[in-house]
């Protein structure tokens, strides 16, 4: 198993490290650029909402970000010390086959995640929240 890691603060700057981070682990693991796409996607989603709404102080937290590649299979764990939230306990939105217009803001971020995903879970261990999450990626 190769494994790499990141740990970042709670600010929104650090979108562009994680960024360099999935394309630099990308390269070296030779995953295809659409896989790079989606794994980014996905962690730029779920870093967003920690960052904006997974703390009720002005504090800097770290929030780790570990990857792993196995038998073509990506794991990635996130793992931060906020209130206690699984966003895969909220529904998909009711609306998508509305048009832009009619839909209601907000919703389809953890959908796509779901989508992209093969799998996606949470779990409390001790002060943290671990996001669980795998991709088939050949």
């Amino acid at each position: 198993m190769t494994t790499a890691r990141i740990i970042i603060r709670n600010d929104i700057q650090e979108l562009e490290r994680i960024r360099e981070f999935i394309e630099r682990q990308g390269d070296e693991w030779n995953l295809s650029a659409k896989n790079i796409f989606s794994i980014n996607l996905v962690l730029e989603e779920l870093i967003t909402n920690i960052i904006f709404y997974g703390f009720d102080d002005d504090q800097v937290h770290d929030i780790s970000i570990r990857m792993s590649l196995k038998n073509d299979m990506l794991r990635l764990r996130i793992e931060d010390d906020g209130k206690p939230f699984n966003p895969f306990h909220v529904d998909a939105p009711e609306d998508l086959d509305k048009s832009l217009e009619e839909r209601k803001i907000g919703g389809l971020g953890i959908y796509f995640v779901r989508e992209i995903m093969d799998t996606c879970s949470y779990e409390r261990s001790g002060n943290k929240n671990r996001l669980l999450l795998s991709k088939q990626v050949k």
